[in-house]
């Protein structure tokens, strides 16, 4: 999603909307008939929680979460087969760019991704750093590769691991953009990891819609291996940015692929959309399936989407796709089904074999901000990592195992609630980024879901009647 001014992803705060909910138990079998022959190599989804929080490095379960496995493996129980896991490059390597990797959020980081391949589907890394680290825009293009060929070492044998070179470039010099691609892409080969794809983003938050204006040089991009994947996103609002549930047209998600489509075929380039959604009504709904649809008829160049976006701390976020009570559940899933790649799914009984969960009861007590009521919870999960607490408070991940045990946790109010982490202030055409200062912004006032404040923030900071400016993150506030 889109940010102004932007490095780190927001935390798990802020707001209960009255959204259509999910049910409440696992689908059974839906009678939609599913489309055959997509001509799709992946359709999946975002799992959102490890790149949470203002805190760097941040406390588990506190400032950020790693994704619940019990919940992946329902989507993919169900066909999906490519699942993308935020990060930040400053929890990863948090003394600096070129330094060493932090062991227990790589080891988490490495038990969800296990989780995910071992089931036979693909795992994609995103650094979700908007082209940052600490703050300031990578200018350095040997740090930038330094710090992709350390974490590709890694991962180097996992062949269904795929490499994001970093989640929605913006506001950069486009030779930059260009030269830390290239970068990304020769440090993860050096690394040895010669399998596996790239998916390389752009500038102007690598939108799908503008991507001609704003990305035509990055199809000088080189790969030793040829398996670069130019991946776009692309939300069906009024201005691309992911910010309403309203869609400005049933077709507007086809036109606004068409030319990102033509670039792809005139270049002999292959595309992804790393991310879409839609609001949960009937035009949306016609949107997204019609710019799936079109996809699928030009799958020569379009290898598959991800929705926008899962995880445990959504809540009431309406393109939640969570199991099984995300806003955007029951009515997406099975669009989406129809569009899965044939015999992707997992069966129940290779699920149940895995040995790198470890599974836990929690009971959470969750804060919903914007209706200001409490709620208590209790829920069954499995979690890619076992986490302890140390006498003196410290979290630790140990490596995965089968466990049984119950938790009380009552998180700050920051963390309490799920947020909307999707809340541009900025409009993207073909052509030009400007402030959306008319539509984010009434009469000195912030909209709700708009930036309201943070690092570089030069706006209006005070928010229209029945909301309140909610900081996020140092780089992003927000009206909720």
């Amino acid at each position: 999603m889109k940010f102004t001014n932007m490095v780190l992803a927001a935390s798990a705060a802020g707001m209960a909307v009255a959204y259509p909910r999910g049910r409440d138990v696992v689908p059974e079998k839906r009678s939609v008939e599913k489309k055959r022959a997509t001509g799709f190599t992946w359709v999946g989804v975002s799992e959102s929680g490890a790149e949470f929080g203002s805190a760097i490095p941040g406390t588990l379960g506190t400032d950020y979460t790693w994704p619940v496995t019990s919940k992946i493996q329902v989507l993919r129980d169900a066909g999906m087969n490519i699942f993308r896991v935020p990060f930040l490059m400053e929890r990863l390597v948090p003394s600096s760019i070129t330094g060493s990797l932090d062991a227990t959020y790589l080891a988490a980081l490495k038990s969800t991704v296990n989780y995910i391949t071992e089931s036979g589907a693909y795992a994609v890394l995103d650094p979700h750093n908007y082209g940052r680290y600490s703050g300031s825009i990578i200018s350095s293009t040997s740090d930038f590769e330094t710090w992709w060929k350390n974490v590709a070492t890694e991962f180097a044998s996992n062949d269904k691991v795929i490499f994001d070179t970093n989640n929605e470039y913006h506001d950069m010099d486009q030779t930059l953009v260009l030269n830390l691609n290239q970068a990304a892409i020769n440090g993860i080969r050096a690394a040895g990891a010669t399998s596996q794809y790239i998916f390389v983003e752009g500038n102007a938050y690598s939108g799908a819609w503008s991507w001609t204006s704003n990305n035509d040089n990055l199809s000088g991009l080189t790969d030793t291996e040829d398996k670069i994947v130019y991946e776009m996103h692309q939300y069906l609002d009024s201005d691309s940015s992911g910010t309403s549930e309203t869609c400005v047209s049933s077709t507007i998600g086809q036109e606004r692929l068409e030319s990102a489509t033509t670039w792809l075929k005139d270049n002999g380039k292959k595309g992804f959309i790393g991310e879409f959604a839609g609001g949960v009504n009937s035009v949306c709904e016609t949107a997204v399936e019609g710019m799936l649809s079109y996809m699928s008829d030009n799958s020569d160049v379009w290898m598959g989407a991800e929705w926008w976006s899962a995880g445990p701390w959504w809540g009431s976020y309406m393109y939640s796709l969570e199991p099984t009570d995300g806003p955007a559940y029951s009515t997406y899933l099975p669009i989406l089904e129809k569009y899965f790649v044939s015999g992707s799914s997992s069966s129940s009984s290779s699920s149940s074999s895995t040995t790198t969960t470890a599974k836990a009861t929690t009971s959470t007590t969750t804060t919903a901000a914007a209706q200001h009521t409490t709620t208590s919870t209790s829920t069954s999960t499995t979690a890619a990592v076992e986490v302890t607490t140390t006498p003196n408070g410290q979290v630790e991940v140990s490596s995965p195992a089968t466990t049984s045990s119950t938790t009380s946790t009552t998180a700050p109010a920051a963390v309490q609630t799920t947020t909307l982490v999707s809340k541009p202030s900025t409009t993207k055409s073909a052509s030009t980024t400007t402030t959306a200062a008319s539509s984010a912004s009434t009469g000195g006032t912030v909209a709700h879901y708009y930036q309201c404040g943070g690092i570089n923030w030069t706006g209006a900071t005070a928010c229209e009647s029945g909301y309140t400016c909610v900081v996020q993150n140092p780089y992003y506030y927000q009206c909720l």
